[in-house]
């Protein structure tokens, strides 16, 4: 929300009713709870230390000596994620499971004499460890003559798509980029995308359809960096802008500058979308690698990502109305590195030490004329309950105190809206009081799925949730106060 800008002021073409109304699928929210999750990039590039092949290396390359798909998972599920997305193919077109549509892959590998099959070891061992499976698919293929005859291809493309899509069990996401490079005949691929999605959604309609797909959009960056105001509800254009090929014609858009007045930071405020009149439920995800790279290097064996960076993107996107996705590349062995693995560990601590104990548990909540009973303002206490705090529609201010149960320290809390009937809160403060002084400790803009809120340790007696302004009728699903040296 931009300083300065009164709600009173500002024209829209839809109704504010219409635009708090916009909701998730059900396979949005059921992707948005998963919250962390990681991405596994390993191929020949593993082998070549290179990050990016040419589609000529020789399959027989491949060869890690240690496999171990169960390591993976054991390790992400330790770091606290709770699903995991495989590199199937990667732009130099080697897959990792034996197609039957090109002879560039692991059947011809010397690993397990070419009977190995790294997606159904990966999906496997997922079902096993309770963890979500995922699939990643590039569509540019440097390695495929066919790439560039763009019916042929896609026809190719489609056919593997279908393997992943048939042969592995469910599937949580299907993971676009849009990478596409000229192949061999000189010619531009044209990615068939709606018939991408019409196939994803027949065989895994439970599925996201992540960055370059209708789902789930890329946050911009691949540093881990979040918007400060991160809404869910934006412009319809922008997913038909994640499906431009050509990167540049994002910039010379004049539609996208014109709708998207304020930029890139700025997607979905009142006075971003004053004059847009179809907008769609299109969440964001932040990846970025725990090393410099996305594939294995041994030079990169002391160069990971540290707790107090882990922390701060983990606040900004998990906390931040977004899902993180941390790539751990595994080595020439078939095993994540031991650095990564204790890296990983450390990073599951925190979490779990961080959240722990809820501060909030057990206190008197008031939160003025609610709805009726089933909205009743103590639904906030209770965590993935199904229930919710909401007043009378038209309502787009409240406070809502917490008693606590005893005095305590608190440096954090955590907030969270009911997305299922659509995201709503523009504005908010937190303010404390104690022994009858009151301060406010926090300021913020958006909610959404969850915001975790951090400041310098404060004692509390009561809390105070205000929020400032709200589209229509705000909700609270969830609200946890934590001390994290606790």
């Amino acid at each position: 929300m931009k300083k300065g800008i009164e709600l009173s002021s500002v024209k829209t073409i839809l109704p504010i009713n219409q635009i708090a109304s916009v909701k998730p699928h059900p396979r949005q929210i059921a992707w948005q709870r998963l919250e962390f999750y990681g991405f596994i990039h390993f191929g020949v590039n593993t082998f070549t230390n290179e990050e990016w092949g040419t589609g000529k290396e020789s399959p027989e390359i491949f060869n890690p000596t240690q496999l171990d798909a169960v390591q993976w998972v054991r390790t992400m599920k330790a770091a606290g994620m709770s699903a995991l997305i495989l590199t199937c193919k990667h732009h130099d077109g080697f897959c990792l499971w034996p197609s039957k549509y090109t002879e560039h892959s692991v059947k011809n590998s010397p690993w397990k004499n070419g009977l190995g099959d790294v997606v159904g070891e990966v999906s496997k061992a997922c079902r096993q460890e309770g963890l979500k499976f995922g699939v990643y698919l590039s569509p540019w293929d440097m390695h495929e003559k066919r790439y560039g005859d763009t019916q042929a291809y896609n026809d190719y493309f489609v056919n593997q798509l279908e393997e992943l899509l048939t042969n592995y069990g469910e599937v949580f996401c299907v993971w676009f980029d849009g990478a596409c490079g000229i192949g061999e005949n000189g010619l531009k691929q044209q990615y068939d995308w709606e018939r991408y999605y019409q196939v994803i959604r027949r065989l895994q309609p439970n599925a996201v359809i992540s960055v370059c797909g209708p789902d789930v959009r890329w946050c911009g960056n691949e540093a881990g960096h979040c918007r400060t105001s991160e809404w869910s509800t934006v412009p319809a254009l922008l997913q038909d802008l994640e499906k431009i090929q050509d990167a540049s014609q994002k910039a010379d858009d004049d539609t996208f500058r014109k709708k998207v007045t304020s930029g890139d930071e700025d997607l979905g405020s009142r006075s971003t979308i004053a004059e847009v009149d179809n907008l769609v439920w299109y969440p964001a995800e932040i990846n970025t690698s725990i090393r410099p790279g996305w594939f294995y290097h041994s030079e990169e064996d002391g160069s990971l990502m540290d707790l107090q960076e882990f922390k701060n993107i983990y606040q900004g996107s998990v906390g931040g109305n977004g899902c993180f996705l941390l790539n751990i590349p595994p080595d020439r062995r078939g095993l994540l590195h031991e650095n990564d693995v204790q890296r990983l560990g450390e990073f599951g601590h925190l979490i779990r030490s961080w959240f722990s104990h809820n501060l909030a548990e057990g206190s008197f909540v008031e939160a003025g004329e609610i709805l009726d009973m089933e909205h009743a303002a103590d639904n906030i206490l209770e965590q993935a309950s199904g229930k919710y705090w909401c007043l009378g529609e038209g309502t787009e201010t409240a406070n809502v105190i917490l008693t606590l149960k005893q005095k305590s320290s608190i440096d954090t809390v955590v907030l969270m809206e009911h997305i299922a009937v659509g995201q709503r809160i523009e504005e908010f403060e937190i303010i404390i009081e104690n022994e009858g002084n009151q301060k406010i400790i926090y300021s913020g803009t958006t909610i959404g799925y969850k915001r975790i809120c951090t400041f310098e340790q404060v004692t509390a007696e009561r809390v105070v949730i205000r929020i400032v302004r709200a589209r229509w009728q705000p909700t609270l699903e969830f609200v946890g106060l934590y001390n994290s040296n606790v």
